[in-house]
């Protein structure tokens, strides 16, 4: 899993490429809390235009993130989700607490 992190004012773009899966979400949970944590950024933007597979464990990376960046008044978004990905999130009803 490739991330790249593009500040963008008081927000921070993270796009993603490859598999969101058991083998790569822990240091994808690791890398942004990283980020967020160091620059204290009031919005998280996941660009999925990468990710081509997400399992349960991806799920977890993003309500994580979604869960800490609420703590502490921020929101999280995401964009350019492919098709299949896309299912996934429907699939586990995130699109009802998280915008795309």
């Amino acid at each position: 899993m490739l991330l790249r992190f593009e500040p963008l004012d008081d927000k921070i773009v993270v796009t993603l490429q490859g598999e969101l899966d058991h083998h790569s979400a822990e240091e994808v949970r690791t890398r942004i809390d990283d980020i967020l944590d160091k620059d204290g950024y009031k919005a998280l933007i996941f660009n999925f235009s990468g990710v081509n597979f997400m399992d349960s464990s991806g799920i977890g990376a993003v309500i994580g993130r979604y869960k800490k960046m609420s703590l502490r008044g921020g929101k999280v978004c995401l964009t350019n989700v492919t098709p299949t990905v896309k299912r996934i999130f429907e699939l586990s009803g995130m699109f009802k607490i998280i915008s795309m």
